[in-house]
C-alpha cells in the first residue's frame, strides 16, 4: 500500500467532509426524529456519500464528459441546493409541527452535497489519476473507508448532544446551522462563478 498517498487522501477527505462541522447541521435536520431513525439517517448519509465518491472515483470524468457537465456547474448546483435547505433552517420551516420528518434529509443535503460534494468528488478523481498501480488504489480505498467510518461515528453519537441541549438548545443550533449552511452555499456558488469566468472569460 502506498502509505504517502494514503495519508494525503485521508487527511484531505477528512478536512473536506469535516465530521465535527457536520454535527450541528445533522442535528438541525434530524433532531425531531426518534433515536433509531436518527441512527438510520446517519448510516444512510454515509452510505450514499460513499457510493457517490466511489462512482465518481471510478468513472467521474467519463460521466461528466458524457453529460457535457463542467465541474463548476456541479459545484453551483450543489450550492443552490444547500441554499434552499439553509433558508428552511433560518425561517423555521423545519420547526413546523405539521411537517413530516423522514430520513430523506440524510440523502439530501447531508449525504450529498455536504459529505459527497464537489470538493470530495474532485479530490478523489485527482487522487485516482495519481494512483500508481494496485498499491495506489488500495491506499485510496482504505483512506475513503476510514474517512467514512469517522463521519459515521461522529454522526452516530451526535445524539448525546441532543440530550445535553434539549429542545431550546436544538432550536438555537438550528438557526446557527442554517447560517453556516447558507455561507457554505454562497461560497460554492461564488467559486463556481469564478471558475466559469476563468474558463470562459477570455
Amino acid at each position: 500500500m502506498d502509505v504517502k498517498l494514503f495519508g494525503e487522501v485521508f487527511i484531505t477527505l477528512l478536512v473536506i467532509t469535516d465530521p465535527p462541522g457536520m454535527v450541528p447541521i445533522f442535528l438541525a435536520l434530524t433532531g425531531a426524529l426518534p433515536k433509531r431513525e436518527r441512527y438510520r439517517a446517519a448510516w444512510h448519509a454515509v452510505a450514499l456519500a460513499g457510493g457517490v465518491i466511489v462512482v465518481f472515483a471510478v468513472g467521474g470524468q467519463q460521466i461528466l464528459r458524457y453529460l457535457g457537465i463542467d465541474l463548476p456547474a456541479l459545484q453551483g448546483a450543489g450550492g443552490i441546493l444547500l441554499l434552499l435547505m439553509a433558508l428552511e433552517l433560518l425561517t423555521g420551516q423545519v420547526d413546523d409541527p405539521n411537517r413530516q420528518f423522514t430520513t430523506n434529509v440524510a440523502l439530501v443535503p447531508i449525504g450529498t452535497p455536504l459529505l459527497a460534494g464537489p470538493g470530495a468528488i474532485v479530490a478523489t478523481m485527482l487522487f485516482v489519476e495519481r494512483a500508481n498501480g494496485l498499491a495506489g488504489y488500495v491506499a485510496i480505498s482504505v483512506a475513503i473507508v476510514l474517512v467514512l467510518l469517522s463521519v459515521w461515528l461522529t454522526l452516530r453519537f451526535s445524539g448525546l448532544i441532543v440530550k445535553v441541549l434539549r429542545p431550546a438548545g436544538i432550536e438555537v443550533l438550528t438557526r446557527i446551522a442554517g447560517l453556516l449552511l447558507a455561507a457554505i452555499a454562497v461560497q460554492l456558488v461564488a467559486d463556481a462563478v469564478a471558475a466559469f469566468v476563468a474558463a470562459y472569460g477570455d
